[in-house]
């Protein structure tokens, strides 16, 4: 942990409050005001936008953005479970790989084209394709293509038995406008983007800000619920201290992923409100066991081993973390469907772990470079923890893109991520992204690629968990991954605002309204 960073943490409420206040004087102005005055919820997020256009996202905040902008044919309720009409109003498995949709009538776009099967055909069948170059392929590689079968009626085929269909189809696969995506294509929709949602964008200003305003013309019987908010601003603000400056002042609404000692302080503050919620995103670290990075010690698995036991998770979780967070042992979130939890744990024993380094031929340790891109305070502690067995950990902290793209390509060999799978409650949208040979699979197993692919589209339940169980157990022997903890996020945000964290991590602005 960084000397400013310890400092700021040990201020108490009042000098908290001095320095968000003296800080904000510096401050660009919003792009607009915030509040229910100006009937304006102005949100603030850490990184940079990666794109607005879902398709050419991979990161959270695409997620975020695209319930705002586009619907999906099915919703799933984020307190429940529940699988809920969409712009589908029905749906029916016809076999293990064909499913029909009855559409809903009288929805449009906010252009104000008509929605109907064309686009949900074109939705369904063009972003599989390898001519859409899609970011995340896993989303869409299970679909073969969809055919119309009336103005109203769409059957979707998937290449084989995909038991998850509907969880995929409920998040990752919100529907695009046919005539207006082949009018302007994936750079069209970048700058000016459409969709069936609840609020459409007016304004981009590219690593500032995204502001949003109701949808007017939104169909009154989505589960999404009417928007009650008229504007909605997304500002990018990387620093933490700005994003309680803002918080503090009135140039921002509402904020996540508040750091333990802040929340604390914040949580005495009337105009404040300030919640914990855990949710499905987990923190890990991934080595290059494969070698693709050039030689390093992280090819023998004792030295991936000994990483694992170097690192103290539970103290992490008890002293960095505002409450909520759980210490992970599978590569997968616990309560994912085929998350066996038996697999080979991974106890803080740094004696253990010198043991282990001194059996690969390490007695003495070694560098490395950690790569990262999010939580500078929990990055600096393993490095910290990793120090005190040998291993000298050099972090270098980058935006997600670039060090999601450095692993990709082969330039990492050790990297602290996170994956929040699309908030879809199944193994296949978690361990599978990253060990079934697609742009994330950076070990090459076999093995490992068998059971997911057989767990991934088998229909009986039984076989999938015991395919699952077999997957995960690899990995944790071979210390591919070393799974980390649960996320849980501390909102803060102005007490005149209705607000309800889900586990999902998804802030569900759309639901949100003023007191």
């Amino acid at each position: 942990m960084s000397k400013e960073l310890r400092t700021y943490r040990r201020l108490p409420l009042l000098a908290l409050s001095g320095v968000m206040l003296l800080g904000a004087t510096a401050l660009s102005p919003a792009p607009a005001h915030a509040g229910k005055a100006d009937d304006t919820l102005t949100f603030a997020l850490e990184q940079e936008v990666e794109a607005v256009n879902f398709y050419q996202s991979t990161s959270r905040d695409g997620v975020i953005l695209s319930r705002l902008i586009w619907d999906t044919l099915i919703y799933r309720d984020p307190e429940s479970g529940a699988y809920e009409p969409g712009l589908a109003t029905s749906w029916k498995w016809v076999d293990a790989t064909t499913i029909d949709f009855d559409l809903r009538q009288g929805v449009t776009f906010q252009n104000g084209e008509p929605f109907d099967a064309d686009d949900v055909v074109f939705t369904l069948s063009y972003f599989p394709s390898p001519e859409a170059k899609v970011k995340s392929r896993e989303s869409v590689a299970w679909i073969d293509h969809a055919e119309k079968l009336g103005q109203y009626k769409v059957r979707l085929f998937l290449k084989a038995p995909f038991p998850a269909a509907l969880e995929f189809l409920a998040s990752p696969l919100p529907i695009y406008p046919k005539d207006y995506y082949q009018k302007v294509g994936a750079e069209g929709m970048e700058a000016a983007p459409v969709g069936t949602g609840p609020y459409k964008v007016t304004k981009i200003v590219k690593g500032e800000s995204i502001t949003f305003e109701r949808n007017p013309n939104y169909y009154k019987d989505s589960p999404k619920g009417e928007p009650q908010i008229g504007h909605i601003v997304m500002r990018t603000i990387p620093d933490k201290n700005t994003q309680l400056a803002e918080l503090m002042t009135g140039g921002v609404d509402w904020i996540w992923k508040v750091d333990k000692d802040q929340a604390e302080s914040l949580r005495a503050m009337p105009q404040l409100t300030v919640k914990d919620a855990e949710t499905m995103r987990i923190g890990y670290l991934t080595f290059d066991a494969a070698g693709k990075a050039g030689p390093s010690p992280l090819t023998n698995v004792k030295v991936r081993q000994a990483i694992a036991h170097a690192i103290n998770r539970q103290s992490i979780v008890d002293n960095l973390f505002a409450g909520g967070a759980r210490v992970v042992d599978t590569a997968c979130f616990p309560e994912q469907f085929g998350c066996d939890q038996t697999v080979k744990h991974y106890d803080y024993d740094p004696a253990l772990a010198k043991k282990l380094l001194a059996e690969a031929g390490y007695p003495d340790g070694f560098e490395i470079q950690l790569n990262g891109y999010r939580n500078r305070d929990l990055a600096e502690a393993m490095v910290g923890d990793l120090a005190k067995v040998g291993i000298k950990a050099t972090l270098n902290y980058g935006k997600y893109a670039a060090i999601r793209d450095m692993i990709r390509s082969g330039k990492s060999k050790m990297a602290f991520m996170t994956w929040g799978s699309n908030s879809i409650g199944d193994v296949s949208a978690s361990t599978s992204v990253f060990f079934t040979g697609g742009a994330d699979d950076t070990y090459g197993d076999a093995e490992v690629k068998a059971e997911l692919d057989k767990g991934d589209t088998s229909t009986d339940p039984a076989v999938r968990k015991e395919a699952y169980s077999k997957a995960l157990h690899r990995i944790a022997d071979q210390a591919y991954w070393l799974p980390l903890w649960s996320y849980p996020y501390t909102y803060a945000y102005t007490s005149d605002l209705n607000f309800t964290p889900t586990s999902d991590e998804i802030p569900h602005f759309a639901q949100a309204s003023w007191k």
